[in-house]
């Protein structure tokens, strides 16, 4: 009996076809603003990651004007149910928008990193960058704080999609924030290429 669990075990490690779970925790970058889910990059992305050779199961777990402050409040629960291996955590754009301290954004992306290796699952930090509403000294210690964060804690940080797209016009929404559904596809295969060695 021992045997036969143990053979099953490796099949499972050494299957290419075994789905890793990925939960993409974000805000409406993330969650398909203005569009049906089906069309946000998230939901197109188990089909790139997986012509780059990788099976993974993608939880969608974006929710449109979130903060790192609500993400932090609803994490638990989030990891409880759905139980990932991978949490690519794309927060701080609302934090930055409202002009939130850095330090607070800072130490709540330090408190989301950590619940997510308690739970046995990997987290990964993708980079926010903010319009320079607040000027420039506000902007660039908000965008510093990643690095930082992806420094002291070890933890892959990857590179904000959205500077892809807001260079062409047509891909963006007439708020100036937000991608078109024209756009998904093109994150959703950037977003593969910057994940596909960390997973």
């Amino acid at each position: 009996m021992f045997r036969r669990l143990s053979f099953l075990v490796l099949i499972l490690v050494l299957n290419p076809a075994y789905s890793k779970t990925l939960m993409v925790f974000g805000d409406s970058l993330s969650a398909g603003y203005q569009m049906p889910i089906a069309k946000a990059w998230p939901s197109l992305l188990p089909a790139d990651l997986k012509s780059k050779g990788q099976t993974v199961t993608v939880v969608n777990a974006s929710i449109s004007g979130d903060t790192t402050g609500n993400g932090l409040a609803r994490l638990p629960n989030l990891l409880e149910q759905h139980q990932p291996d991978y949490v690519l955590i794309e927060l701080g754009a609302n934090d930055g928008l409202r002009g939130f301290p850095p330090g607070l954004v800072q130490n709540n992306l330090t408190q989301i990193i950590r619940l997510i290796r308690e739970s046995g699952a990997n987290p990964l930090l993708m980079q926010i960058h903010v319009l320079p509403n607040y000027g420039k000294r506000y902007t660039e210690a908000f965008s510093a704080v990643y690095p930082s964060v992806s420094q002291s804690l070890d933890i892959p940080l990857l590179p904000f999609f959205l500077e892809g797209v807001i260079i062409k016009p047509e891909w963006m929404m007439e708020d100036g924030l937000h991608p078109k559904p024209e756009a998904q596809a093109w994150i959703s295969n950037f977003v593969a290429e910057q994940l596909i060695n960390h997973l």
